[in-house]
């Protein structure tokens, strides 16, 4: 009952001062009429109430009307009026309009900012010489000028919570990004990789200024969410991006896995305009492509033309130079494409890296990589007697060495810098593109140069090797008289070993665990071959296995010291290195000590044997009895007889053809042997 008149009178208020347009009192008294309505929400089933409140209602509608429609005359949708300077009026209204329905703020928001930006639209229509990217920084000084020119005249007209100038300048990015995304399919045919990259950069130095100046509060969500500094990262590819990354921006070597600064929060403003340039970044795309391969032809005739890189013994073999500027490359268009797009386009550009990689590898490594020729003819013992140092029986020059090192350097290199290029594509690229990149197959690749390469170093020693084998067995060891010192082919395996594997392991210094991989492959290709060719030397006398056994034991030790050999430093070699050398060439002497044991009565000499060679197979038992100069007649029961004591096979396994027994103890080292290791070391 007392609500009735207190309205009545109160809207009797607001209708005059409307009518006078004193807009700030109206805000008051309507903010009250407004509070008071809100306690007899749940009284709207009385009539009067109800009727109050349609009332109230009602000349809310009205008093919206009348203020959008002083706001049309004040900044008319169509001719170029507009007063000189603020209004008090409108500023009060704007004060009832935060109480009036949201509705009516909003209209007066997009009049007053689709007035100030209808002469940008003129300006800068499509047809005009302006609206072309050549012209873009135009744009954003005239929106600039705009902003200053609204500042001054009608920056306390509006309530600052309206956050008028940013909801200006964020219409702006709006139009401004229609626009272009127009004017850009018109004249796709004209867009040029320089001009689009130039206007790409203006625009986002643009969204930079916009990010310094506005908070984003009036985006599209309405909220912007606080920003946080991330916490601190173990990431190597860590990097200072707060500032614009220029054309200049490059990487030296090892540049790429530098620590790097936390980086700042996201622009909120990033790809408000710029967005519309990703249709048209294949043209960027294309040309970084053609680039690439422009690049990598250059890399292919410099290297004709300058020929390898200099050994480089120091610094532990030389990294060609090519794969820096690769990889310098590679950083540059990365950043910058990333930039322009963290989506499809990083896509499109690994893709592109992977091409050039894979390019990389087989045309600058694999394809400089020197050529194997065929296997020099067998030695003779005067030929090796006569042997000297610097003969030409290595294939390999010490240059073709050098350079093999190095392309064995760079595909290091390029592996682990491949793999961080991957795990910084990652980093730049949207989440859900995230699984898309995958240089797996270029590590591989660049994997299987590395390889060929220690392949190549390994093949090269053991050719040279060969002839020296290839005399050992054509010797007439049934003829030898006495033991003497170690063999001219010995001396011949030694030679060639203390002439590759210092350079070897000098241009591997740097990656040593390579140089360790050559040693490991070089002794499991060398000892089963000296084994074999030690198998083809037959027959043999006592006198002539005596010998065998001091140049095997000779070549045992020589190869124990392989990967300090020529060496100042003298470094215990890798145990995996030393446990294949020792396990192969105590075979071999194991081999020679069978030879020379007397083969009556034959059932010791079968149980000497399967006690010290540790070797059930019957094809290495006849090599031996063929070594030992055995007639037929007397082989056969001897296999027989082998056959016969063999142990049994463990139940459940099957029987073969070969099996491993136990090796045998030091402890079991015969006499005949220790007076020949004394004899070694009296003659060292």
């Amino acid at each position: 009952r007392c609500a009735g008149p207190g309205f009545i009178i109160s809207d009797f208020l607001f209708r005059a001062m409307t009518r006078r347009r004193q807009y700030r009192e109206v805000a008051n008294l309507l903010q009250g009429v407004v509070n008071v309505l809100e306690h007899f929400n749940k009284y709207m089933g009385i009539s009067q109430i109800r009727q109050l409140s349609e009332r109230v209602k009602a000349a809310q509608n009205e008093l919206g009307q009348q203020i959008l429609a002083d706001f049309e005359e004040a900044f008319p949708s169509q001719g170029t009026k507009r007063p000189g300077g603020p209004s008090n009026v409108l500023r009060d209204a704007c004060l009832v309009a935060n109480v009036l329905d949201p509705r009516i703020k909003q209209e007066i928001i997009k009049k007053f900012i689709k007035q100030h930006l209808s002469e940008y639209l003129v300006l800068f229509q499509e047809n005009q010489d302006v609206a072309w990217l050549d012209k873009i920084d135009r744009r954003y000084a005239w929106i600039k000028r705009q902003l200053m020119d609204y500042e001054e005249k009608y920056g306390r007209m509006f309530p600052q919570e309206w956050c008028m100038t940013e909801r200006i300048a964020v219409e702006f990015c709006h139009v401004t990004r229609t626009e272009l995304a127009k004017i850009m399919r018109t004249r796709a045919k004209e867009i040029e990789v320089k001009l689009l990259l130039f206007a790409i950069q203006r625009t986002t130095n643009f969204e930079g200024l916009m990010a310094k100046r506005f908070s984003g509060c009036t985006l599209a969500d309405g909220t912007v969410k606080k920003a946080e500094l991330p916490p601190p990262s173990t990431n190597p590819f860590l990097e200072d991006e707060s500032g614009t990354e220029t054309d200049e921006t490059v990487i030296e070597k090892g540049d790429i896995d530098r620590p790097k600064k936390p980086k700042a929060p996201d622009n909120p403003f990033h790809g408000i305009i710029s967005k519309c340039f990703e249709p048209h970044l294949y043209v960027y795309i294309e040309s970084q492509d053609k680039n690439l391969g422009e690049l990598i032809d250059r890399f292919v005739a410099d290297f004709k033309a300058q020929g390898p890189p200099k050994p480089n013994v120091d610094e532990g073999g030389a990294v060609l130079p090519s794969c820096a500027d690769l990889f310098v490359y590679y950083k540059k268009c990365m950043v910058q494409c990333s930039q322009l797009s963290t989506g499809e386009p990083m896509i499109a550009l690994t893709t592109i890296f992977q091409k050039y990689l894979r390019e990389y590898a087989w045309k600058i490594l694999s394809g400089n990589l020197p050529k194997t020729t065929s296997s020099s003819g067998g030695l003779t013992i005067t030929s090796l007697l006569k042997e000297k140092e610097g003969s030409e029986v290595a294939k390999f020059t010490v240059e073709e060495l050098c350079l093999i090192c190095s392309i064995l350097s760079t595909a290091e290199y390029c592996l682990a810098t491949t793999q961080q290029l991957e795990e910084k594509l990652k980093e730049k690229v949207d989440a859900s593109l995230m699984e898309r990149i995958n240089l797996t197959g270029e590590m591989d690749t660049f994997s299987i140069v590395i390889s060929n390469s220690i392949q190549l170093l390994v093949q090269d020693l053991d050719a040279a090797c060969d002839p020296a084998l290839t005399a050992m067995s054509k010797m007439q060891w049934q003829n030898v008289e006495h033991v003497g010192d170690q063999s001219p082919y010995v001396t011949s395996v030694i030679l060639h070993i203390k002439q590759n594997v210092p350079i070897i392991r000098d241009n591997l210094a740097s990656t040593r665990k390579y140089f360790t991989q050559f040693c490991i492959k070089f002794a499991n290709s060398f000892i089963p071959k000296f084994i074999n060719h030690l198998f083809k030397c037959k027959p043999i006398s006592m006198v002539g296995a005596e010998q065998l056994l001091l140049d095997t034991h000779s070549l045992k030790m020589v190869l124990l010291d392989l990967p300090s050999i020529g060496s100042q430093v003298v470094r215990k070699a890798p145990a995996s290195y030393t446990k294949i050398v020792v396990k192969g060439m105590t075979r071999a002497e194991m081999i020679l000590k069978v030879v020379m044991a007397p083969h009556e009565p034959p059932v010791v000499f079968v149980d000497n044997y399967i006690k010290l060679l540790a070797d059930c197979s019957t094809d290495t038992f006849q090599k031996i009895l063929d070594m030992k100069g055995l007639k037929r007649s007397e082989q056969s029961s001897m296999l027989e007889l082998f056959r016969q004591r063999l142990p049994a096979p463990p139940s459940g396994v099957e029987n073969t053809s070969s099996m491993s027994l136990m090796a045998p103890t030091p402890e079991q080292e015969s006499s005949r042997i220790r007076k020949l290791e004394k004899l070694i070391k009296k003659r060292l």
